[in-house]
Protein backbone atom coordinates (compact mmCIF):
# COMPACT_ATOMS: atom_id res chain seq x y z
CA UNK A 1 0.00 0.00 0.00
CA UNK A 2 1.18 3.51 -0.78
CA UNK A 3 2.58 5.44 2.15
CA UNK A 4 1.46 8.66 0.54
CA UNK A 5 -0.92 10.59 2.74
CA UNK A 6 -0.80 14.03 1.13
CA UNK A 7 -4.01 15.48 -0.33
CA UNK A 8 -4.26 15.51 -4.12
CA UNK A 9 -6.61 16.98 -6.69
CA UNK A 10 -8.74 14.87 -9.02
CA UNK A 11 -10.14 16.19 -12.29
CA UNK A 12 -13.40 14.94 -13.86
CA UNK A 13 -14.26 15.04 -17.57
CA UNK A 14 -18.02 14.70 -18.19
CA UNK A 15 -18.27 14.78 -21.95
CA UNK A 16 -20.52 14.22 -24.96
CA UNK A 17 -18.83 12.43 -27.84
CA UNK A 18 -19.25 12.49 -31.59
CA UNK A 19 -18.63 10.05 -34.43
CA UNK A 20 -15.03 11.17 -35.09
CA UNK A 21 -12.45 9.27 -33.05
CA UNK A 22 -9.79 11.86 -33.86
CA UNK A 23 -12.17 14.66 -32.89
CA UNK A 24 -13.01 12.99 -29.58
CA UNK A 25 -9.37 12.42 -28.69
CA UNK A 26 -8.43 15.99 -29.58
CA UNK A 27 -11.32 17.25 -27.44
CA UNK A 28 -10.17 15.13 -24.50
CA UNK A 29 -6.61 16.35 -24.86
CA UNK A 30 -7.92 19.89 -24.50
CA UNK A 31 -10.02 18.95 -21.46
CA UNK A 32 -7.05 17.27 -19.81
CA UNK A 33 -4.91 20.35 -20.45
CA UNK A 34 -7.52 22.55 -18.78
CA UNK A 35 -7.83 20.32 -15.71
CA UNK A 36 -4.06 20.05 -15.36
CA UNK A 37 -3.86 23.85 -15.43
CA UNK A 38 -6.30 23.83 -12.49
CA UNK A 39 -3.95 21.62 -10.51
CA UNK A 40 -5.49 18.20 -11.16
CA UNK A 41 -3.03 15.37 -10.50
CA UNK A 42 -5.42 12.51 -11.32
CA UNK A 43 -7.82 12.92 -14.28
CA UNK A 44 -10.60 10.43 -15.03
CA UNK A 45 -12.38 10.05 -18.40
CA UNK A 46 -15.74 8.36 -19.14
CA UNK A 47 -16.14 4.81 -20.39
CA UNK A 48 -15.14 4.06 -24.03
CA UNK A 49 -14.38 7.73 -24.59
CA UNK A 50 -12.76 7.52 -28.02
CA UNK A 51 -16.03 6.92 -29.86
CA UNK A 52 -19.78 6.94 -29.67
CA UNK A 53 -21.19 4.18 -27.46
CA UNK A 54 -21.25 1.52 -30.21
CA UNK A 55 -22.84 -1.17 -28.00
CA UNK A 56 -26.37 0.07 -28.74
CA UNK A 57 -26.35 -2.43 -31.63
CA UNK A 58 -24.54 -5.62 -32.58
CA UNK A 59 -22.35 -4.69 -35.55
CA UNK A 60 -19.18 -6.54 -36.51
CA UNK A 61 -17.80 -3.41 -38.19
CA UNK A 62 -17.50 -1.82 -34.72
CA UNK A 63 -14.61 -4.17 -33.95
CA UNK A 64 -12.53 -1.91 -36.20
CA UNK A 65 -12.59 0.61 -33.31
CA UNK A 66 -10.58 -1.75 -31.08
CA UNK A 67 -6.84 -1.37 -30.55
CA UNK A 68 -4.03 -3.17 -28.73
CA UNK A 69 -2.70 -2.14 -25.33
CA UNK A 70 -0.04 -0.77 -25.48
CA UNK A 71 -1.18 0.93 -28.65
CA UNK A 72 -2.04 4.24 -30.31
CA UNK A 73 -4.18 5.62 -27.48
CA UNK A 74 -1.82 4.69 -24.66
CA UNK A 75 1.05 6.20 -26.64
CA UNK A 76 -0.79 9.45 -27.32
CA UNK A 77 -2.33 9.91 -23.89
CA UNK A 78 0.87 8.69 -22.27
CA UNK A 79 2.84 11.47 -23.95
CA UNK A 80 0.27 13.97 -22.66
CA UNK A 81 0.42 12.54 -19.13
CA UNK A 82 4.21 12.82 -19.19
CA UNK A 83 4.17 16.40 -20.44
CA UNK A 84 1.56 17.53 -17.90
CA UNK A 85 2.79 15.28 -15.08
CA UNK A 86 -0.67 13.86 -14.38
CA UNK A 87 -2.11 10.39 -13.83
CA UNK A 88 -4.84 9.52 -16.35
CA UNK A 89 -7.57 6.87 -16.18
CA UNK A 90 -8.47 5.88 -19.74
CA UNK A 91 -11.23 3.54 -20.95
CA UNK A 92 -10.45 1.70 -24.20
CA UNK A 93 -11.86 -0.95 -26.52
CA UNK A 94 -9.01 -3.45 -26.33
CA UNK A 95 -8.10 -5.89 -29.10
CA UNK A 96 -6.19 -8.54 -27.17
CA UNK A 97 -6.05 -11.09 -30.00
CA UNK A 98 -8.08 -11.89 -33.12
CA UNK A 99 -11.60 -12.55 -31.88
CA UNK A 100 -10.76 -11.58 -28.29
CA UNK A 101 -11.75 -8.12 -27.11
CA UNK A 102 -12.18 -6.41 -23.75
CA UNK A 103 -13.60 -3.24 -22.24
CA UNK A 104 -10.40 -2.11 -20.56
CA UNK A 105 -9.44 0.71 -18.23
CA UNK A 106 -5.82 1.81 -18.46
CA UNK A 107 -4.06 3.91 -15.83
CA UNK A 108 -1.29 6.08 -17.29
CA UNK A 109 1.36 7.18 -14.81
CA UNK A 110 2.67 10.75 -14.75
CA UNK A 111 5.87 9.56 -16.42
CA UNK A 112 3.85 8.44 -19.45
CA UNK A 113 4.05 4.72 -18.75
CA UNK A 114 1.22 2.27 -18.12
CA UNK A 115 0.77 1.84 -14.36
CA UNK A 116 -1.74 -0.98 -14.86
CA UNK A 117 -4.90 -2.16 -16.59
CA UNK A 118 -8.28 -3.45 -15.48
CA UNK A 119 -10.52 -5.47 -17.78
CA UNK A 120 -14.22 -4.99 -17.04
CA UNK A 121 -15.43 -8.06 -15.16
CA UNK A 122 -19.23 -7.69 -15.27
CA UNK A 123 -20.48 -7.46 -18.85
CA UNK A 124 -24.12 -6.39 -19.40
CA UNK A 125 -26.43 -7.60 -22.14
CA UNK A 126 -29.54 -5.44 -22.06
CA UNK A 127 -31.50 -3.48 -24.68
CA UNK A 128 -29.19 -0.73 -25.89
CA UNK A 129 -26.23 -2.16 -23.95
CA UNK A 130 -25.21 -5.23 -25.96
CA UNK A 131 -21.74 -5.50 -24.49
CA UNK A 132 -21.55 -9.29 -24.42
CA UNK A 133 -21.43 -9.21 -28.23
CA UNK A 134 -18.18 -7.25 -28.06
CA UNK A 135 -16.37 -7.95 -24.80
CA UNK A 136 -15.05 -11.06 -23.11
CA UNK A 137 -15.30 -10.86 -19.31
CA UNK A 138 -12.16 -9.51 -17.68
CA UNK A 139 -9.50 -11.74 -16.16
CA UNK A 140 -7.43 -9.20 -14.23
CA UNK A 141 -9.43 -9.63 -11.02
CA UNK A 142 -10.22 -6.82 -8.63
CA UNK A 143 -6.67 -5.68 -8.01
CA UNK A 144 -5.87 -1.99 -7.31
CA UNK A 145 -3.25 -0.16 -9.35
CA UNK A 146 -0.37 1.65 -7.65
CA UNK A 147 0.29 5.20 -8.89
CA UNK A 148 2.09 8.32 -7.76
CA UNK A 149 -1.16 9.63 -6.23
CA UNK A 150 -2.00 6.43 -4.40
CA UNK A 151 -3.47 2.97 -4.89
CA UNK A 152 -6.49 3.19 -7.18
CA UNK A 153 -9.24 0.58 -7.34
CA UNK A 154 -10.41 0.90 -10.96
CA UNK A 155 -13.75 -0.65 -11.92
CA UNK A 156 -15.96 0.04 -14.96
CA UNK A 157 -19.66 0.96 -15.26
CA UNK A 158 -21.72 -2.23 -14.71
CA UNK A 159 -19.19 -3.16 -12.01
CA UNK A 160 -20.71 -0.23 -10.07
CA UNK A 161 -23.64 -2.34 -8.93
CA UNK A 162 -21.58 -5.09 -7.30
CA UNK A 163 -20.48 -4.51 -3.69
CA UNK A 164 -18.18 -7.54 -3.92
CA UNK A 165 -16.00 -5.79 -6.52
CA UNK A 166 -15.61 -2.67 -4.40
CA UNK A 167 -14.92 -4.72 -1.28
CA UNK A 168 -12.20 -6.83 -2.90
CA UNK A 169 -10.45 -3.71 -4.15
CA UNK A 170 -10.63 -2.23 -0.66
CA UNK A 171 -9.35 -5.44 0.95
CA UNK A 172 -6.35 -5.25 -1.37
CA UNK A 173 -5.51 -1.77 -0.17
CA UNK A 174 -7.29 0.56 -2.58
CA UNK A 175 -7.25 4.14 -1.33
CA UNK A 176 -10.04 5.28 -3.65
CA UNK A 177 -12.46 3.70 -6.13
CA UNK A 178 -12.79 5.00 -9.69
CA UNK A 179 -15.62 4.11 -12.10
CA UNK A 180 -15.45 5.23 -15.76
CA UNK A 181 -19.08 5.02 -16.88
CA UNK A 182 -21.52 5.07 -19.80
CA UNK A 183 -25.04 4.86 -18.39
CA UNK A 184 -28.24 6.59 -19.38
CA UNK A 185 -31.98 6.57 -19.76
CA UNK A 186 -34.22 5.30 -22.48
CA UNK A 187 -35.60 8.62 -23.75
CA UNK A 188 -39.06 7.10 -23.33
CA UNK A 189 -38.64 6.71 -19.57
CA UNK A 190 -40.98 9.00 -17.63
CA UNK A 191 -39.56 11.49 -15.10
CA UNK A 192 -40.33 9.29 -12.08
CA UNK A 193 -38.57 6.28 -13.61
CA UNK A 194 -35.57 8.44 -14.51
CA UNK A 195 -35.35 9.70 -10.96
CA UNK A 196 -35.54 6.16 -9.54
CA UNK A 197 -32.77 4.90 -11.80
CA UNK A 198 -30.44 7.81 -11.16
CA UNK A 199 -31.05 7.68 -7.42
CA UNK A 200 -30.29 3.95 -7.34
CA UNK A 201 -27.07 4.46 -9.31
CA UNK A 202 -25.79 7.15 -6.99
CA UNK A 203 -26.98 5.41 -3.82
CA UNK A 204 -25.27 2.08 -4.51
CA UNK A 205 -21.95 3.76 -5.22
CA UNK A 206 -22.17 6.03 -2.21
CA UNK A 207 -22.85 2.81 -0.29
CA UNK A 208 -19.53 1.41 -1.57
CA UNK A 209 -17.83 4.52 -0.19
CA UNK A 210 -19.50 4.06 3.21
CA UNK A 211 -18.99 0.30 3.47
CA UNK A 212 -15.30 0.56 2.61
CA UNK A 213 -14.43 3.94 4.09
CA UNK A 214 -13.06 5.19 0.75
CA UNK A 215 -13.69 8.06 -1.68
CA UNK A 216 -15.58 7.06 -4.83
CA UNK A 217 -15.25 8.78 -8.21
CA UNK A 218 -17.85 8.07 -10.92
CA UNK A 219 -17.40 9.72 -14.33
CA UNK A 220 -20.22 9.39 -16.85
CA UNK A 221 -20.90 10.38 -20.44
CA UNK A 222 -23.60 12.95 -21.10
CA UNK A 223 -25.96 13.81 -23.94
CA UNK A 224 -28.17 11.89 -26.34
CA UNK A 225 -26.72 9.30 -28.71
CA UNK A 226 -28.94 7.92 -31.47
CA UNK A 227 -29.50 4.24 -32.11
CA UNK A 228 -27.60 3.52 -35.37
CA UNK A 229 -30.27 0.98 -36.36
CA UNK A 230 -33.08 3.48 -35.91
CA UNK A 231 -35.11 0.88 -34.02
CA UNK A 232 -35.08 2.70 -30.67
CA UNK A 233 -34.92 6.28 -29.45
CA UNK A 234 -31.27 5.85 -28.46
CA UNK A 235 -29.75 6.59 -25.06
CA UNK A 236 -29.82 9.81 -23.04
CA UNK A 237 -26.62 9.50 -21.01
CA UNK A 238 -27.46 11.04 -17.68
CA UNK A 239 -24.18 12.64 -16.64
CA UNK A 240 -24.25 13.31 -12.87
CA UNK A 241 -20.55 12.50 -12.56
CA UNK A 242 -19.69 12.79 -8.89
CA UNK A 243 -17.14 12.43 -6.15
CA UNK A 244 -18.23 11.01 -2.79
CA UNK A 245 -16.19 11.02 0.40
CA UNK A 246 -15.54 8.01 2.66
CA UNK A 247 -18.83 8.52 4.52
CA UNK A 248 -20.74 8.69 1.25
CA UNK A 249 -21.01 12.47 1.38
CA UNK A 250 -21.31 14.13 -2.04
CA UNK A 251 -18.35 16.44 -2.53
CA UNK A 252 -19.33 17.50 -6.03
CA UNK A 253 -21.84 16.40 -8.67
CA UNK A 254 -22.28 17.45 -12.30
CA UNK A 255 -25.60 18.07 -14.04
CA UNK A 256 -27.61 15.54 -16.05
CA UNK A 257 -27.33 17.40 -19.34
CA UNK A 258 -24.13 19.46 -19.70
CA UNK A 259 -20.52 18.83 -20.61
CA UNK A 260 -18.57 19.74 -17.49
CA UNK A 261 -15.09 19.81 -16.04
CA UNK A 262 -14.51 20.03 -12.31
CA UNK A 263 -11.89 19.28 -9.68
CA UNK A 264 -12.15 17.96 -6.13
CA UNK A 265 -9.44 17.75 -3.50
CA UNK A 266 -9.08 14.36 -1.83
CA UNK A 267 -7.31 13.79 1.48
CA UNK A 268 -6.34 10.11 1.95
CA UNK A 269 -5.87 10.71 5.67
CA UNK A 270 -9.61 11.33 6.01
CA UNK A 271 -10.36 7.73 5.04
CA UNK A 272 -8.04 6.58 7.81
CA UNK A 273 -9.96 8.66 10.33
CA UNK A 274 -13.33 7.37 9.09
CA UNK A 275 -12.18 3.76 9.38
CA UNK A 276 -11.16 4.40 12.98
CA UNK A 277 -14.66 5.51 13.98
CA UNK A 278 -16.45 3.00 11.73
CA UNK A 279 -14.24 -0.14 11.90
CA UNK A 280 -16.22 -2.28 9.47
CA UNK A 281 -13.17 -4.31 8.50
CA UNK A 282 -12.54 -5.22 12.13
CA UNK A 283 -16.04 -6.57 12.68
CA UNK A 284 -16.55 -8.49 9.43
CA UNK A 285 -17.60 -12.10 10.13
CA UNK A 286 -15.30 -13.70 7.59
CA UNK A 287 -16.03 -17.09 9.16
CA UNK A 288 -19.64 -16.82 7.98
CA UNK A 289 -19.25 -15.56 4.39
CA UNK A 290 -18.54 -18.82 2.56
CA UNK A 291 -21.83 -18.63 0.66
CA UNK A 292 -20.75 -15.46 -1.13
CA UNK A 293 -19.06 -17.48 -3.86
CA UNK A 294 -22.27 -19.37 -4.71
CA UNK A 295 -24.51 -18.32 -7.61
CA UNK A 296 -27.56 -18.86 -5.41
CA UNK A 297 -28.14 -20.54 -2.07
CA UNK A 298 -30.88 -23.15 -2.27
CA UNK A 299 -32.74 -23.86 0.93
CA UNK A 300 -31.86 -27.28 2.27
CA UNK A 301 -34.85 -29.61 2.67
Amino acid sequence: MSDRRQPFRVGIVQEQFGDSVEGNIALLENRIEVLASRGAQLIVLPELHNSLYFCQVENTDAFDLAEPIPGPSTERFGALARRLQVVLVLSLFEKRAPGLYHNTAVVMEADGGIAGIYRKMHIPDDPGFYEKFYFAPGDTGFVPIDTSVGRIGVLVCWDQWYPEAARLCALRGAELLVYPTAIGWNPGDDPDERERQLDAWMTVQRGHAVANGLPVIAVNRVGHESDPSGQTAGIAFWGNSFVAGPQGELQKCASDSAQELFTVDIDPARAEQVRRIWPFFRDRRIDAFDGMTCRFLEEKK
